[in-house]
């Protein structure tokens, strides 16, 4: 399904309401000139335009997409901003309720739930519609609407919620922010889950089976492990794509990151992308913008989301089991070797590593997709605030860049997943260590092991690193080795199977912006995610060779407080009724 810019404006504005819009009062008196009316939108073909309008939120606005915005990279440890100054104050917990960048995420986010309203409130004026027709419409548009605000209730949990019901003219569109917002979001979910068929003819529409996804990732943030299980159990076992395949993983790591074999067995929900469609750019990819490496022909520009040293090291394995270094990982870093130049020679890590890592990083002397093998530093915006690694899930291949990447943009259609298999099976080892059995959740993480360990899913060196487009040898570009777990979960108990599962999902989702949002989810769970943050930034700032910004120093995460975003000072003041009195409250520690 190509998503078209033109329809991701259509309704930001209608029925707008002035605690979520930047439109004014006026504008919902006056209906300016050339706007589309309900009058004609109210039928199969604008309400699909409208629809379209409200998937195409899912790709962002600008400063990345919505998903991939500094709100899921702030502050974590797989990836710092990545530019001269090492960490803007958005990256630090250095923000507070007037930050542009928190009012930007907070309006884009309503803007998107209000189209899908827009789409909920004009459907039962439709005449050319079948009831069947309706109920698909419907069943989206909540499933949609499910998914904007379950990332405000992650990123602010006390949030209005603003349904197709709430319209200006009947001024009721001032709405507290102190009832209970995931009740709401399982509704959504629920119904769409219910209602939506299983196939859809264009693969990028949501269907029951991602609905279902979407509630268990609504239910993990509220620790319901119970109501979870009983889903995952159903969709591992019987749970298919839009496109109708079986869910699975598929055979190669690297697969997922590939235009050519996205939309498999694996995409639970994936966004789709589209270059060279005349928008120039503005459909593709948003990560693909900024990311990757600085002043290679792989990327443009910008060079951001530089990954972390302390991420990089979590790849290690033991020589013997090949299984991950969970507690002692940081007592032999590897080595990052910046150099003064690319020239400066290199000594790669002798250890055991885990596949995985240099399809989640791109790291000096390996190959970088087939663009060539990463020299370092003349790739890298800027190793004394940034470190010498960079980004590589979102990019291009080379052999496919006249297809796959706007021409003179960075923007690419590589896929977006917003949930895969794997993130689905190491859910349910989650919810087996706490409701279930630890030798199932065991099983599970060894499902998603066992793809690792898989050498055809390795990455190798290049026939000719003159001309990495030969293609590759049958040489594994570092000393790979992925090992099972043989009853270790059940042996060490339930502390250790966390720990386990939690890393695993570490490795397996790296710089996929999923990290943050799963450490907020730990915490209070033998996990404190203050001590972790503080204790990882004190461990970044001091690796040799590397001198982060001062607000990257001072980057300190305070409890009861950093849990969640401040409510926008400007959305609190637009919620101002007659009487002068805001209806929004403030987040604690604000």
């Amino acid at each position: 399904m190509k998503i078209n810019k033109q329809f991701a404006l259509v309704s930001v504005c209608i029925l707008s309401l002035s605690i979520v819009s930047n439109c004014d009062n006026n504008f919902l008196e006056k209906r300016p000139f050339g706007t589309t009316t309900e009058a004609t939108l109210a039928n199969k073909e604008g309400l699909n335009a409208l629809l379209i309008g409200a998937y195409s939120y899912l790709k962002g606005g600008s400063g990345g997409g919505f998903v991939s915005s500094w709100m899921a990279v702030a502050s974590q440890d797989d990836a710092r901003l990545g530019c001269e100054d090492g960490a803007s104050i958005e990256n630090c917990f250095l923000y507070d309720a007037t930050n542009a960048y928190i009012n930007e995420r907070w309006v884009f986010l309503y803007s998107a739930i209000q189209n899908c309203n827009d789409v909920l409130r004009l459907l039962p004026e439709a005449k050319d519609l079948t009831d069947e027709e309706k109920g698909q419409i419907n069943a989206e548009a909540r499933f949609l609407r499910g998914i904007y605000y379950l990332y405000l209730a992650i990123g602010w949990k006390n949030v209005p919620w603003i349904d197709e019901t709430v319209t200006y003219s009947e001024q009721n569109y001032l709405v507290s922010n102190t009832t209970p917002i995931y009740p709401k979001i399982e509704e959504d979910f629920e119904h769409a889950a219910n209602y939506l068929t299983e196939t859809k003819a264009q693969v990028g529409r949501g269907n029951k089976w991602a609905a279902k996804c979407f509630l268990v990732k609504t239910y993990m943030f509220q620790k319901k492990f119970s109501e979870a299980k009983i889903l995952l159990d159903d969709i591992i076992v019987n749970g298919k794509t839009s496109n109708n395949l079986k869910y699975g993983l598929l055979e190669k790591y690297g697969d997922n990151f590939k235009t050519e074999t996205k939309n498999g067995r694996e995409g639970v929900f994936v966004v789709q992308m589209s270059v060279n469609d005349g928008a120039n750019g503005a459909n593709g990819n948003p990560m693909d913008y900024f990311n990757g490496p600085y002043g290679s022909p792989a990327t443009c520009c910008y060079g951001c989301f530089a990954p972390y040293f302390d991420l990089i090291d979590a790849y290690q394995t033991d020589h013997l089991t090949g299984l991950p270094l969970i507690d002692t990982y940081q007592l032999t870093p590897i080595k990052n070797d910046q150099g003064l130049s690319s020239s400066d020679p290199f000594t790669p890590h002798e250890g055991t590593l885990d596949s995985r890592l240099d399809w989640c990083v791109g790291r000096r002397g390996i190959p970088y997709l087939d663009w060539g093998v990463h020299p370092g530093k003349s790739w890298i915006r800027s190793q004394y605030t940034d470190g010498p690694y960079s980004a590589i899930k979102n990019i291009c291949w080379q052999a496919r860049v006249e297809t796959d990447r706007e021409a003179g943009s960075s923007a690419t259609n590589t896929p977006l997943s917003l949930i895969r298999f794997a993130d689905v099976l190491l859910w349910a080892a989650e919810c087996e260590i706490e409701v279930g059995r630890l030798s199932n959740a065991e099983s599970y993480v060894n499902r998603v092991r066992e793809r690792a360990s898989n050498p055809q899913g390795f990455v190798y060196k290049y026939i000719d690193d003159n001309d990495p487009l030969r293609g590759f040898s049958s040489i594994p570009a570092a000393n790979y080795k992925v090992g099972l777990y043989t009853g270790q979960f059940a042996s060490n108990g339930k502390t250790y199977a966390r720990k386990a599962v939690r890393f695993e999902r570490r490795l397996e989702l790296a710089c996929e912006h999923q990290r943050y949002f799963d450490l907020l989810r730990y915490d209070g769970l033998d996990f404190d995610l203050a001590n972790w943050h503080n204790w990882v930034m004190q461990r970044e700032g001091s690796q040799p060779g590397f001198n982060p910004s001062n607000n990257y120093k001072q980057a300190m995460f305070i409890r009861d407080k950093n849990e969640l975003f401040p409510i926008p000072q400007e959305q609190i003041d637009k919620s101002a009724g007659k009487n002068g009195i805001s209806v929004l409250i403030q987040n604690p520690g604000w």
